[in-house]
């Protein structure tokens, strides 16, 4: 392999932890999930840094790294549902974000021919919800780890929700732009 490979393959790599953290999680072993958890996210960090500093920025990357941190994201969340540390609601708002992200993608994506330079950018608010999802897990983690430091629960979940809505909305309307955007092209 290739050190030009290296970015995509610590995005692989998180997709590939997101196995034991499930299985962890679901064991209760809420230290493990932590830990390799975190593992993910120093990749997550990583791969974008090494991308940058390297200019080794791919369209391959630029799929495969957020790909990754849905496919992350999207089973701790349903698995963090599933053991009721997380509600339906906020699982629900995550999930209408997250398919509006993925449909309009495919949308714009299959309705243009896209070049090596045509990277998908996220906007500052969809970089700031996934520091809050990611920050959500931690804290689901640390609440299993630690009782009593569960108080904020309920303002962590409305804070989270609040950036998954506005994120979403964020990328509504990008996507509407970037169609309206390839009709005036034809």
């Amino acid at each position: 392999m290739s050190f030009s490979m290296l970015p995509n393959a610590l995005s692989i790599i998180r997709i590939i932890l997101t196995v034991p953290i499930v299985i962890a999680l679901l064991k209760e072993q809420y230290l493990l999930t932590l830990l390799l958890f975190l593992v993910a996210g120093i990749s997550d960090a990583l791969d974008g840094w090494i991308a940058k500093q390297f200019s080794l920025q791919s369209r391959l990357g630029s799929i495969l790294d957020p790909v990754a941190d849905k496919v992350l994201l999207t089973c701790s969340f349903i698995t963090l549902y599933w053991i009721g540390a997380l509600p339906l609601w906020l699982l629900m708002t995550i999930f209408v974000r997250d398919v509006i992200i993925i449909a309009g993608a495919l949308g714009y994506f299959l309705g243009e021919e896209s070049s090596e330079s045509d990277l998908l950018e996220p906007s500052l608010i969809s970089k700031v919800n996934t520091v809050l999802q990611i920050a959500l897990v931690l804290y689901l983690l640390l609440i299993k780890l630690y009782i009593g430091i569960d108080g904020f629960q309920d303002m962590v979940f409305i804070v989270v929700a609040t950036s998954t809505a506005l994120s979403g909305a964020d990328y509504g309307l990008l996507w509407v732009k970037k169609f309206i955007l390839q009709e005036t092209k034809k």
